[in-house]
């Protein structure tokens, strides 16, 4: 089955919370969303809105992007296990990449966010 944004958005931000040992309490009301509502954003439940994504990142101290960036990790790493690519193929492509994968204080990957869209085939330009 697949994973589903919401499930990696709220598992992204309850291993944040989780690494600087807060409480659902102390998050909820830093952010000002219940402690229901946010237990079930991080149970990957609900869906948060931008809003409130960006309401539960000032509370945890952690930029949005580093969360997106996290959440996108988990999705790709899913999507690798899902198409049957095996641990070296996974390992290359890491290897490929221009960061150190290293891990922040806020427990999110610290790595180079630029991606590289190759140009079109010089034949497909032709044809359009």
């Amino acid at each position: 089955m697949a994973l589903l944004l919401r499930e990696a958005l709220g598992d992204s931000l309850r291993r944040t919370r989780v690494s600087q040992s807060r409480t659902l309490r102390e998050v909820s009301s830093s952010a000002r969303v219940s402690l229901g509502y946010l237990s079930e954003i991080e149970r990957g439940r609900k869906e948060a809105s931008s809003e409130l994504l960006a309401a539960i990142c000032d509370a945890l101290d952690v930029p949005l992007s580093d969360v997106l960036f996290d959440v996108s990790g988990l999705l790709a790493d899913r999507g690798d296990r899902r198409a049957g690519v095996g641990a070296a193929a996974s390992a290359t492509a890491s290897a490929d990449r221009s960061d150190d994968g290293a891990v922040g204080e806020s427990g999110l990957r610290a790595q180079d966010p630029r991606m590289v869209i190759p140009a079109p085939a010089a034949q497909a330009l032709a044809a359009a």
